[in-house]
């Protein structure tokens, strides 16, 4: 047995809520550079594309990270780390901390377990919650995450700081500009939530019930691993595209259907797995990262909670 055992009491929903936040930040910590090399990959090619961007070429996960550090500077790959942890702490708080709340409602009453459909429901309800909450801050974050920096003579980067980031496209492009991409995000993370969260929840069940594993951290790392390949596979060309569109100055894309298409006629099909390899290194180290510490999470704040509780 790994890590502390599950509770005899189930965890309330506030303890899902912080627990999911906190487990998002600290997976944030560790992969934000694999974030950043896939963003950095995913918008290279683009047509009208800043002048230094013909000068930089990136191949490969670890050789765009290593450019970038050459290039730019070794705190580059964490560019936009403080929008991007402002996010994850309303993000995923919302989307994995709400999950099992809204799985219940969904389930019939009466009903011995949730169907397949109530935990895609489920999973696509809170991943739009989550979007429309904490879009400004995926704005903020990829913007940053695109920026090239290679000087005063040679740099696109506009914003000073985080703050200033969200006051300056209020400014420039009107509050609208903040849930800029909001479409292709909720798009993109319906299927996301429901590739992670559907599939570590089934994974994780059928695990057990076949006594396969017991409930901890072997089973968390398979139910997470198997969650990550699942949801870069079916959600890499929507977030192609949403990274693209978030970046673009006003006026380079009609709508994220025009970008789409653009991309086709420009680059080609393939163009929709630009950073395939990346956003795998990212999301299956992410989710093993989050989903085991938010398990252990859960279960130490519900230990806190108890002895706070406890009479003796």
């Amino acid at each position: 047995m790994v890590g502390l055992k599950p509770s005899d009491v189930p965890p309330t929903m506030a303890v899902k809520f912080l627990g999911a936040g906190t487990a998002a930040c600290f997976a944030d910590l560790l992969t934000f550079p694999l974030d950043t090399a896939k963003v950095r990959l995913q918008i290279q090619g683009e047509n009208p594309v800043a002048q230094t961007a013909r000068l930089v070429q990136y191949r490969g996960v670890l050789g765009t990270i290593l450019t970038m550090v050459r290039t730019e500077g070794l705190c580059s790959p964490y560019n936009g780390l403080v929008a991007g942890l402002q996010r994850q702490m309303s993000f995923a708080s919302i989307r994995i901390g709400l999950y099992d709340s809204v799985k219940q409602v969904y389930t019939p009453q009466g009903a011995d377990s949730s169907s397949l459909t109530t935990r895609i429901l489920a999973g696509c309800t809170t991943g739009a919650m989550a979007v429309t909450c904490a879009q400004p801050t995926d704005v903020v974050k990829v913007r940053f995450q695109a920026s090239i920096h290679l000087g005063s003579s040679g740099s696109d980067r506009k914003y000073s700081g985080t703050m200033d980031a969200y006051r300056t496209i209020a400014r420039e492009e009107g509050v609208r500009g903040l849930w800029k991409g909001t479409l292709p995000n909720i798009m993109r993370n319906a299927i996301v939530n429901c590739a992670e969260v559907v599939t570590y929840d089934i994974l994780k069940e059928k695990l057990l019930d076949y006594q396969l594993l017991t409930d901890n951290f072997p089973c968390h790392f398979a139910s997470a691993f198997g969650a990550g390949f699942c949801a870069t596979v079916v959600a890499s060309p929507v977030d192609v595209v949403k990274t693209r569109y978030m970046n673009s100055p006003p006026g380079q894309y009609l709508s994220p259907l025009d970008c789409m298409i653009k991309m086709v006629a420009q680059e080609g099909p393939t163009a929709f797995y630009k950073g395939f390899t990346p956003s795998f290194l990212r999301l299956g180290s992410w989710n093993v990262v989050m989903f085991v510490t938010y398990e252990q999470l859960k279960r130490a704040l519900m230990k806190v909670q108890i002895l706070r509780e406890s009479p003796f």
